[in-house]
């Protein structure tokens, strides 16, 4: 039996599987911000072995596809999802992102100096909170309805 692909990609102007045969990660993003979808252009001009499939949260079936995850948590911060399902969120998915990346090694080994995890996780939820406020442009107009982080007093 033949197999039809559902999603077709287009990059550099050529249509095509980004991942023929499935990308071994997927990294879910906040396709609104558009800080984030410039840094998934990045991704994709540094993922030269073609490791990660992205998609923006507000894909139709990425619920559906990833049911495990809590809507709100799409919201909060990028999700990375690997072989078996293993998720990643926030400053994790970011570092298991260089972790992935052919040169990413060169800068991942940061996440494991005393102290470096904390402030990264802090300052990634501080930046998600505030994403809309930088790179003003159409997206400005977008606000989602809550970015609880749970880490703030009432």
């Amino acid at each position: 039996m033949k197999t039809v692909p559902v999603v077709r990609f287009v990059i550099a102007g050529v249509e095509g599987d980004r991942c023929p045969g499935g990308c071994p990660y997927t990294v879910v993003y906040d396709g609104a911000c558009t800080i984030c979808s410039r840094l998934v252009t990045r991704l994709h001009a540094w993922d030269t072995k073609h490791m990660f499939e992205t998609t923006p949260s507000q894909a139709p079936g990425v619920y559906a596809r990833f049911p495990w995850i809590p809507v709100e948590a799409y919201r909060e911060s990028v999700q990375v999802i690997g072989p078996g399902g293993r998720t990643w969120q926030g400053a994790a998915a970011i570092e298991k992102i260089f972790d992935v990346l052919p040169r990413g090694r060169l800068v991942s080994w940061i996440f494991r100096i005393p102290l470096v995890r904390p402030v990264a996780d802090w300052f990634y939820r501080w930046f998600a909170r505030n994403r809309y406020k930088f790179g003003c442009g159409e997206h400005c107009q977008y606000r989602p309805e809550q970015l609880d982080f749970k880490d703030e007093a009432p």
